[in-house]
This record gives structure tokens, sequence and C-alpha cells, in this order.
């Protein structure tokens, strides 16, 4: 219970302040936040191999094909890579509404828009990694029930970059959900205007 005018608390209450999470604590896992999506989507992005296999032997002689394994050849791949992409730029509007949004502030909607943008791109990264994450699993074990043969044993270099901008989705997704946690919380606050929690 907040004291108005200089009013004595009243008895029997504990008077204890509310910590408001450090602007900087925010900036800081948003920046770490990007730099995690951003790796993983340059890192798939770019992901690509290619290998010369022998298919077949005529008498003696060997029979070649070559293959490529690429991001576009899977839509979960794609998608994972527009939506970490798409989470990167949510985190540098972020960032910069960070330093310079509350001179654009209208009317208190600037805390939630906020929050309701990082409600929707943690699900949006996490949408993202979990498809690829099915995806990557049947690459390396494959289906024997619908006779999909794995593939990592023959394109290793294209799974281990996959799995690597994956762990790196997987991170920025947990610093999401703390970076959302956090924007509920002082869209909370923000919204009850109570510097002060009565504890009985």
């Amino acid at each position: 219970m907040a004291p108005e005018n200089n009013a004595k608390p009243e008895p029997g209450l504990k008077m204890v302040p509310v910590t408001k999470p450090k602007g900087w604590v925010v900036l800081v896992l948003r920046l770490l936040a990007l730099a995690a999506t951003a790796s993983a989507t340059i890192v798939m992005g770019l992901n690509k191999e290619t290998k010369t296999f022998v298919v077949a032997t005529v008498g003696t002689t060997p029979i070649k094909a070559t293959f490529s394994a690429k991001f576009q050849h899977t839509p979960a791949f794609v998608f994972f890579v527009i939506a970490n992409g798409l989470v990167s730029f949510h985190n540098v509007v972020m960032i910069a509404v960070n330093l310079f949004g509350k001179k654009l502030d209208y009317k208190g909607l600037r805390l939630a828009m906020i929050a309701i943008f990082d409600l929707l791109n943690t699900v949006l990264v996490s949408a993202g990694v979990n498809g690829a994450v099915y995806m990557a699993e049947l690459g390396k074990y494959g289906n024997s029930h619908a006779r999909w043969n794995k593939i990592c044993d023959r394109f290793k270099t294209f799974c281990d970059h996959g799995g690597g901008a994956i762990i790196a989705s997987f991170i920025g997704l947990a610093l999401m959900i703390v970076i959302s946690i956090i924007s509920i919380v002082k869209l909370a606050k923000s919204k009850s205007n109570t510097p002060l929690l009565g504890e009985p």
C-alpha cells in the first residue's frame, strides 16, 4: 500500500520497495538474442554441401553423380531462416526503441507494444527451431517406417552446420523468453503505478 500526502503506513504492514529491471539488462539480453538469431540465420542460410557419389558401375567404369544438400530443399529450414531473420530484425528495432523510444511514447502504448511484439517473436522463433529440429532428426536417423534414408552419414558438414544453427536458435529462444517475461512485468508495473507493495 502506497502512502499518500506523507501519511503514515497502516500498522502491521511492512513497506517493500519494488525493484524494476535495469534498462541495460534488457539491452544486453537483446544484443545477445540478436547475436544468437542472426548467427542461426546466417549459418543456416549459407549451409550447402556438394558431393559426388558412384551410383552405378558399367563393367569396370563407375558412373558418378553429383548431389547437393541445401537448406532451400527443406521447407522447415526455409521457415527457420525466415523466422530467425525476422526475430533478428525485431531485436534491432527494439534496441533502437530502447535507446530512443521514450521520446516517441504515445499515451503509454510503448510498453504494451513491446510486450506484444516480444511475445509474438518468441512464438515465431520457437516454431522455427522446433520445425528444424524435427527435420534434423529425420536427416540424422531417417525413418525406417516411411523408408526415408538418413543423409547425415553422406553430408556430414551440412548436418554439422545445421546443428550449430539450431543450437544458436535455441539460445535465442531462451533469451527471448526471458525478455518477454521482463517486458510483461514492466507493463504490469506501469499499469499498476504502485511504487510500494504492502506485505503483511
